[in-house]
C-alpha cells in the first residue's frame, strides 16, 4: 500500500454519496446509475474503501458480489482522479485478492475495458476458455 493511504472493509467508513458521484458520473460501466440502485448494490455486497490516512477522506472503492464460499465478482473499482498514478488501483485489487483468500473461493471474476494491466499485477489473468462463458443481459 502506498504511504499515506489505507484500505478498510469497514462499511461505516464508506462515503456512499461520494461513491455514487464517482460511479454515476465518471465510470463508463455505471454512468447514470441511480443513488437508490447504488445504495442497494453497496448494501448487498462486500465493499472496500481506500482512504487517506491523514484526513480519512475516501479516495477509492471496490465492490465484491460474493457468496463467500465459491464465487466472487469484483466490480465498481474506482480511484478518484486526483489520487491516480500512485499504485492505488493495483493495491486495491491485491487487497481484494487477499481479503477473499481465506474463503477458499473457486473463482473471482471481473470485467474491464481498459485496466487489464492493473489487475494482472494482482494476479488476475484472461479467461483460459472464454467460449465456456455466457451472459444474460448487457454486454
Amino acid at each position: 500500500m502506498p504511504d499515506g493511504y489505507e484500505i478498510s472493509a469497514d462499511p461505516a467508513r464508506l462515503d456512499a454519496e461520494r461513491i455514487h458521484g464517482w460511479l454515476s458520473g465518471d465510470a463508463y460501466w455505471a454512468r447514470g446509475r441511480s443513488r437508490e440502485k447504488q445504495d442497494a448494490a453497496i448494501a448487498g455486497s462486500l465493499n472496500l474503501g481506500v482512504y487517506e490516512t491523514g484526513t480519512g477522506a475516501q479516495v477509492g472503492y471496490a465492490r465484491i458480489v460474493t457468496d463467500r464460499a465459491t464465487f466472487a465478482w469484483l466490480c465498481d473499482v474506482y480511484i478518484a482522479p486526483a489520487a491516480r498514478g500512485r499504485g492505488l488501483g493495483t493495491a486495491l485489487a491485491a487487497a481484494v485478492r487477499d481479503h477473499l483468500a481465506g474463503h477458499g473461493l473457486r473463482r473471482v471474476m471481473l470485467a474491464t475495458a481498459d485496466a487489464h494491466e492493473v489487475y494482472a499485477k494482482a494476479g488476475f489473468e484472461p479467461l483460459a476458455a472464454p467460449d465456456k462463458w455466457m451472459v444474460l443481459g448487457e454486454q
